[in-house]
């Protein structure tokens, strides 16, 4: 219970910090009038794109796909904070509403389909099948511990239990990309397969975003017998 008190802790004071980097730029958005759902189109496109830089890899096999790895790391990682900004803009802005909630999730469940997916195709491009399954593993989950959190709450009830939730799945993916690009990039002759550091993390995600699933799951089903 202490460890999972500590986590929160930590996960609430990086957030904080973030929050703090980007309300300057949050200020500057909402001064030339861009909206919550202009910012979350944005960073849906950002995803998008980085998912395509991952399909070209996989389709390119004569090219560096390690560089283009990186590249699309880097890229979804910067677009991972406009899933920040658009919150911010809302709050801040007093542009909140129901309509721009629901826009935000949708996207942000496009987001994960288009980037676990360009991973698996990248992975199946260069004949990692494993770790392809592994990546499919990861989307399951993803997608999973939203739709228990929506089905729950559409049931009048409050479930944000879990450790796997959206920001640590994509602090996960992206670095697991940029670093896995840059060290190969950097190191050719590694005395390991670069590409476990990008499978490694989508095995991470895989184990413990199916454990949250079911975690809320249960959470669930205990708050719905006390009724």
């Amino acid at each position: 219970m202490e460890i999972k008190k500590q986590a929160k802790k930590l996960r609430d004071s990086l957030q904080q910090l973030i929050y703090k980097i980007i309300n300057p730029l949050v200020h500057g958005m909402i001064k030339i009038g861009i909206t919550p759902n202009l910012v979350t189109t944005i960073g849906f496109l950002g995803n998008l794109a980085g998912a395509c830089i991952l399909v070209y890899a996989g389709i390119n096999q004569d090219m560096n796909h390690y560089s283009l790895i990186g590249w699309a790391g880097g890229v979804i990682l910067l677009s991972s904070l406009f899933d920040m900004m658009d919150g911010q803009v809302a709050r801040i802005g007093g542009m909140s509403s129901t309509f721009g909630a629901m826009y935000d999730s949708v996207l942000d469940r496009y987001s994960e389909l288009v980037t676990l997916g360009g991973i698996c195709f990248c992975l199946i491009g260069h004949d990692y099948l494993l770790g392809a399954i592994i990546t499919f593993a990861a989307l399951v989950g993803s997608l999973m511990v939203s739709y228990v959190r929506a089905r729950t709450e559409g049931l009048g009830l409050e479930c944000k239990i879990g450790f796997m939730q959206r920001p640590e799945r994509v602090v996960l993916t992206s670095l697991g990309l940029l670093i896995c690009g840059i060290v190969a990039t950097q190191n050719p002759d590694l005395s390991f397969d670069p590409m476990l550091i990008l499978i490694v993390p989508m095995g991470f995600i895989a184990i413990f975003a199916n454990i949250t699933a079911f975690a809320r799951i249960e959470y669930s089903r205990r708050q719905l017998m006390k009724k």
